[in-house]
Formats: structure tokens, C-alpha cells, sequence
């Protein structure tokens, strides 16, 4: 498997990988490794090209401390990408050892299909990108209101290197990051980066996140419609990516959007032992 077989998902996930990240293709795996931010789970992975046997897990153990604990000791987790069709059965062995089996939907938007949100969003809001060179700390607090069952000090380094590493694409001018202020309060925010800086390129979303305290008020279409209409309008991209859990609220409010299921995407997740439920502080 080849970068250039990767499917939509996937591949517009490596337009992150680009930035500060060690890929190696080998004979069995994509290898994606990032130093800076050991934390990161889906930034330092083996991406398989096919679904993995339930009688593999001893197997995929030990590529992955090969490829990534052995070199990166602080990486406690163990992170299996799938870029195949999905599972044919379950893997029990591996249900039983703690893996978590993640599936997400990939959408997509195209110009000219972006709507308008159903419903204005309540209080008085503004939607404009961030200069992360001075509202950087804002952003952070915002994204840390809610670590989603991590290690909270560990959480907060993920975040923060990530966030730089987003400021040096912003400085680059393939990426942007993107906030909504709710009555003077920053409380919803995402980025947009893109693989190229010439007409046509394609746009991918990350890490949409509202506050707790400002959900269910409009915020996250709010700010989702902003940044693919600046997408489409201001990069003139031919398309903007996200991906989803196809389970949770906020796929429809992308889907009244215009965005459109077009692929799902598969991964096996073993998380540190310190981010497991009920062992952090």
C-alpha cells in the first residue's frame, strides 16, 4: 500500500502529516510517527491495508512496538488505522484486550451545495479566523473544556502541540484556524487546512469543538457554515472533507449543511493506561 492508494479520508489526513510527522511506507503498513507530539493517538499509528485477523493481535502488537513505542517510549497507546473495506466479523481477541473499534464517516461539501444553517444561532455571534500568534491561549482553554475521557495533563500537551503545529501551517498559508465568539466568549472553534495553495485544492476540517456551556445554541452550524463558505469563497477550493462519527448529533447539523456521506473509515484504538476510564485524576 501506497500513499497514493488511500482512501478520502485517510488521505486528507495526511495533509496534517505533511507537517512535523515521519511517514514510511513498508511492506505491510503505512508508518506515521510524530515526535513532537507523542500523545497524539491518530498522529502516531500504523495505517493497515486491510482489515487485521482476530488471531493477528500478538502480530500488530509487535509492529507497533517496533514502529512506534520502541523509537517513542512515551507513546502509551496503540493505534490501528484500516484503510480497507470494513470488518467482516468481529475480533473478539482484541475486543478482550481493550481495543476500542472506531468507526467514522467521511463526508464531503462541494461548492455551490453549501446551505444556509436552519436556525440562527442564539445570542450575539461572530465567526472569523484566529491569529494564533496572540489568541492561541484562548483556543486551548476553549478545547480543553472538554478532554473527552483523556488524562488531563496529557490532553493539554496533545492539544498545544497540535495547535502549533497549525500555527506553522497558518504561517504558510495552508491552514487556518477558526473560532465563534458567543456574547464576547470564545466557545466553539475548528480548523481548515488545505493541500495546496492554488484553485482546486481540496480543504479538510479539524477538531470542530463547542464548550459545554454553549451547546444546543447554533454554534457549531454556525461556524461550520462560515468556514466552508470562506473555503469555497476565499481559497476556492474544490472541495472540503470531514470526518464524523456517524452515530453522534452533529453529522446531521453537517448534513443540513450539504455535506454528504461518501466513505467510512475503520481503526482499532488501545488507549494508555493513564487516559483509561476511571484510572485518570
Amino acid at each position: 500500500m501506497t500513499l497514493d492508494e488511500l482512501r478520502p479520508g485517510w488521505r486528507t489526513d495526511f495533509i496534517l502529516h505533511r507537517e512535523g510527522a515521519l511517514v514510511h511506507e513498508r511492506a505491510d503498513c503505512i508508518v506515521v510517527r510524530t515526535p513532537a507530539n507523542p500523545d497524539f493517538y491518530w498522529g502516531n499509528f500504523l495505517l493497515l491495508p486491510e482489515p487485521p485477523r482476530d488471531d493477528a493481535l500478538a502480530h500488530w502488537l509487535g509492529r507497533f512496538d517496533e514502529e512506534i513505542t520502541a523509537p517513542q517510549p512515551a507513546s502509551g497507546h496503540v493505534a490501528l488505522g484500516v484503510n480497507g473495506p470494513p470488518l467482516a466479523a468481529g475480533l473478539p481477541s482484541w475486543t478482550v484486550a481493550g481495543f476500542e473499534l472506531i468507526e467514522t464517516a467521511v463526508i464531503e461539501l462541494l461548492p455551490g451545495e453549501l446551505r444556509p444553517p436552519r436556525r440562527a444561532a442564539r445570542g450575539v455571534v461572530q465567526v472569523r479566523p484566529l491569529d494564533l500568534t496572540c489568541e492561541m491561549e484562548a483556543v486551548i482553554a476553549q478545547q480543553l473544556a472538554d478532554p473527552h475521557g483523556f488524562e488531563p495533563a496529557g490532553y493539554e500537551r496533545h492539544r498545544r502541540a497540535q495547535m502549533q503545529r497549525y500555527a506553522a501551517m497558518a504561517a504558510r498559508s495552508t491552514a487556518l484556524w477558526f473560532g465563534a465568539w458567543c456574547d464576547g466568549v470564545l466557545a466553539a472553534d475548528c480548523g481548515l487546512m488545505r493541500d495546496g495553495t492554488a484553485a482546486g485544492a481540496t480543504g479538510r476540517f479539524q477538531h470542530v469543538s463547542t464548550h459545554p456551556d454553549f451547546r444546543r445554541r447554533g454554534l457549531c452550524s454556525a461556524l461550520v457554515h462560515e468556514v466552508a463558505r470562506h473555503g469555497f469563497e476565499a481559497w476556492q477550493l474544490a472541495r472540503v472533507v470531514m470526518c464524523a462519527d456517524p452515530e453522534d448529533v452533529a453529522i446531521g447539523i453537517y448534513e443540513d449543511l450539504g455535506f454528504r456521506r461518501i466513505d467510512r473509515e475503520w481503526a482499532l484504538q488501545l488507549r494508555a493506561p493513564q487516559d483509561c476510564p476511571g484510572d485518570g485524576p
